[in-house]
């Protein structure tokens, strides 16, 4: 079997939302910034609300202002296309379009061990918050879930990334100045 059989399908770039016409064609939300990568897909993988997973053909694409149409090989109807609702839409990671340098997929930033330039553990990134301005990594320290750190992926805050040692550094967060009560001011 050869590697890329092996690969996991584990990259998603979009959910079904709905049946589109009486064909089968399925319309499809981006869950990426890229829509147009949807261009040239053969195949894919479908991981549907009950957790199975399903390779298919792909036939025919259309990138459209309100999303992705996909028609896949063996769909050829509406109760076909409406029985996928909900499925997510995932390629293998050797299938990401390349990114310029200095630019990482979100996949990519989770899960990297953060620190500061002074050397303090702000734990791992659990998550990044899309906003209009930057992202922004969520951390979580492995021993204390519950501590958590909002750090913005800015050039002035993120130092360093280092995908192959699995860290990310940053400079030195501003601690909050507690509030001070009134009456003790």
């Amino acid at each position: 079997m050869a590697a890329q059989e092996k690969e996991p399908w584990d990259l998603v770039i979009g959910q079904v939302t709905a049946p589109f016409g009486v064909k089968g064609a399925l319309r499809v939300r981006p869950e990426t910034d890229l829509p147009e990568r949807f261009r040239g897909l053969e195949r894919i993988c479908l991981e549907l609300p009950s957790g199975e997973e399903r390779i298919e053909a792909v036939r025919e694409v259309r990138v459209t202002p309100r999303g992705i149409i996909l028609q896949l090989a063996g769909c050829d109807d509406r109760g076909s296309a409406a029985s996928l609702r909900g499925a997510w839409v995932k390629v293998r990671q050797s299938m990401a379009i390349p990114l310029p340098p200095g630019n990482y997929w979100i996949h990519e930033i989770i899960g990297l061990k953060v620190v500061t330039e002074d050397g303090d553990d702000l734990g791992e990134v659990t998550e990044v918050i899309r906003t209009p301005g930057n992202d922004v990594y969520v951390t979580a320290l492995t021993m204390v879930p519950a501590v958590r750190e909002m750090v913005p992926a800015v050039r002035e805050v993120v130092r360093k990334i280092d995908l192959e040692n699995g860290l990310l550094v940053v400079a030195p967060l501003a601690e909050e100045e507690p509030e001070q009560d009134e009456a003790s001011g």
